[in-house]
């Protein structure tokens, strides 16, 4: 099957370097034609060698190196096909399946000045998959037995059910920002004038954003439950790698609006929508190349070498392409007043292009400091957050702002009449939170912002409900429907925003956070906050895969027993290594989360127990805005279309 796999890649590659050939060639329709298949033929032959590394996994195949590093007999069949990206290896092979069924999608409907892009990134990945990173490696080849009896096993911290699903997702955000890129670089190329070309990039931007979101989202959700420490974000900088393109690409599909309304910004949409792709591409070499020390990377290699060489080439020809079109790219219109939604959205850009410098500056330091110094310097969690929180404060104002400004220019008049009840319901929920003793700061202020973007949403919600519900008689709850579906892409893009409101409101509450970490004797009781903790005995035990011990733990609060909690410690058998299993009382309003550190010297249970007030709205927050980008995607209803279903 080794070879079947290899061959498999070794095809794909011949078959994209063809496509990407025969794509120059313009006019000759059989050349046209014989490189979308060939597209299709590349899909295929990565569909069939990583259905054969997924056999591998499943059915204990041993004698393949990277099947033996990431699996063993005792796992889940689950993990095992999770596996498949659980390496350097299989994540690339994942990358560049995911790749080719996005492109086949892609050029389904014609787009064969897509391929040139879409084939090149494609065939550098499978250079990688085929070359220097081959997944149907074996053991007798790397110098080793024919074959092992059993393998290593999937890192612990892996076998968390969120990692069956988070790696995928991602990945379907990160390959997916390719096709925008392909379709901005092919509509320079040709200096297409039609605006077709840019409204199926929007929406393909808005698909891998969803994606990306989705996986960033889930990715914080892994460590706040998987890490032991409580925590769903640490400006880690692979977790800050993921986030990148995600600014980006949020910049260009607030500007990109610009362009379709006014026909402006079409040099800096250019500019956004490669950098979004080129960031991912950077965010993939920082997980593998060991550029950077990081929890979630994989080992380090000399991988990084050729993702630079293509990060240059890409980069150089990106610019050269830009610059040759400046003619082309330059549009007539211009700005015309600072009160007005281009010029709010001009500057929603700006903050979100200084989150993702000022992110990218700090993930970078140690590798800049101990170039210029010799000296590693790393830039903690409290140097992003000194940064970060006044750039997210302006961008949560500006995103109750900027919906509601006209195009061109705003009267003072208008904007009292507009935001006038939302100011003042702000002011009011910042002046009673004060007076219930929340500190001022930072933390009341984003209350105070969350009121009034949420306030904003709601208006607007409400005034074009009462229109639709007044004119046509429908009931309330219809008339919003209604109103939704006639325009899914505005009030959509509403409800992203108050899924980020949402967000904002469980960030916010990581302020308030308390924590005690101690070590009992079994029977004594532990306080954090309004909860009692009485550890009330350690269990153990046993599977095929691995040992476990338990701490049962009954909570009571105000001397009222409320539940029992039995975070554990695990040790997998198959790699000796050891990872804490934490249990979590969810709430509204806070969450409880213990974690079992084990028995110290004497036999004493260590217990760390975190209170998290808000936290669970993180969660419901990317909820709301996963569903309103879904809105957003469905084609809107006629303007008097009537309600249905």
């Amino acid at each position: 099957m080794e070879n079947t796999g290899s061959v498999c890649l070794l095809l794909a590659l011949v078959l994209c370097l063809y496509a990407a050939a025969a794509s120059l060639v313009r006019g000759k329709r059989l050349l046209e034609l014989s490189a979308r298949r060939s597209v299709y033929a590349v899909c295929f032959c990565l569909t069939i060698a990583s259905a054969i590394l997924v056999y591998a996994f499943l059915t204990g195949d041993y004698h393949f190196a990277y099947v033996a590093s990431n699996s063993n007999r005792a796992m889940p069949a689950s993990y095992k096909f999770a596996a498949w990206w659980g390496g350097q290896e299989g994540s690339l092979l994942l990358w560049s399946w995911l790749l080719s069924c996005y492109a086949a999608v892609a050029v389904w409907g014609g787009q064969a000045p897509l391929i040139l892009v879409l084939s090149g990134t494609q065939a550098f990945f499978l250079v990688l998959n085929t070359f220097v990173a081959n997944p149907f490696q074996v053991l007798a080849f790397l110098g080793g037995p024919t074959r092992v009896p059993d393998g290593v096993g999937l890192n612990p911290l892996l076998q968390y059910p969120l990692m069956r699903i988070h790696p995928p997702i991602l990945y379907l955000g990160y390959v997916g920002m390719v096709v925008p890129f392909a379709f901005s670089m092919s509509a320079l190329l040709y200096r297409r004038k039609d605006a077709g070309w840019l409204q199926t990039a929007r929406r393909w931007t808005l698909v891998t954003w969803l994606f990306q979101g989705a996986g960033i989202v889930l990715g914080a959700r892994w460590a706040y439950a998987a890490l032991g420490w409580g925590g769903y974000w640490n400006w880690d900088a692979v977790e800050n790698a993921s986030l990148l393109p995600w600014l980006s690409s949020t910049a260009y599909l607030h500007s990109v609006m610009m362009q379709e309304k006014r026909g402006m910004l079409r040099v800096w949409n250019a500019v956004l929508v490669s950098a979004s792709f080129f960031l991912c591409i950077f965010g993939t070499m920082m997980t593998r190349s060991g550029l950077v020390d990081s929890v979630h990377a994989f080992a380090k290699s000399s991988i990084g070498n050729w993702f630079t060489g293509f990060l240059a080439v890409g980069l150089a020809a990106t610019v050269w392409l830009i610059l040759s079109r400046l003619e082309y790219l330059r549009g007539e219109a211009r700005m015309e007043n600072v009160v007005s939604r281009e010029s709010s959205f001009m500057l929603n850009n700006l903050l979100l292009l200084a989150s993702c410098l000022a992110i990218l500056w700090g993930t970078l330091f140690p590798v800049i400091s101990q170039f210029v110094s010799g000296q590693k310097v790393t830039l903690e969690k409290p140097w992003f957050n000194r940064i970060m929180t006044p750039l997210g404060l302006a961008l949560l104002l500006l995103m109750g702002v900027a919906p509601l400004l006209p195009w061109r220019r705003a009267s003072l008049d208008t904007l009292s009449r507009t935001f006038r009840i939302p100011g003042i319901g702000g002011l009011a929920v910042a002046a009673i939170l004060w007076a219930q003793g929340v500190p001022g700061g930072y933390a009341l202020v984003s209350f105070a912002l969350c009121t009034f973007v949420t306030l904003t949403i709601l208006m607007e919600f409400l005034k074009g409900s009462r229109a639709i519900a007044s004119k046509e008689g429908a009931n309330f709850a219809a008339a919003m429907v209604t109103l939704t579906r006639r325009n899914t892409r505005r009030y959509g893009g509403y409800i992203v925003h108050l899924g980020i409101v949402l967000i904002f409101v469980g960030l916010t509450g990581a302020a308030f956070n308390r924590e005690t970490k101690a070590e009992i004797h079994i029977g004594d009781r532990l306080k954090v906050g309004a909860y009692t903790l009485n550890v009330r005995r350690i269990d153990t035990g046993e599977n095929a895969n691995l040992l476990w011990q338990s701490a049962l733990i009954d909570v009571s609060a105000q001397g009222e027993a409320i539940s029992s909690m039995t975070p554990r410690r695990e040790l997998y058998k198959a790699s000796r290594q050891s990872v804490g299993r934490v249990d979590i009382r969810h709430g509204l309003n806070e969450d409880l989360y213990v974690n079992f550190a084990g028995l110290n010297a004497e036999d004493m249970p260590v217990v760390e127990a975190y209170l998290f007030p808000l936290v669970n709205w993180v969660w419901i927050g990317a909820i709301v805005l996963l569903l309103g980008t879904c809105v957003t995607l469905i084609p809107p209803l006629p303007d008097r279309a009537p309600l249905q279903g």
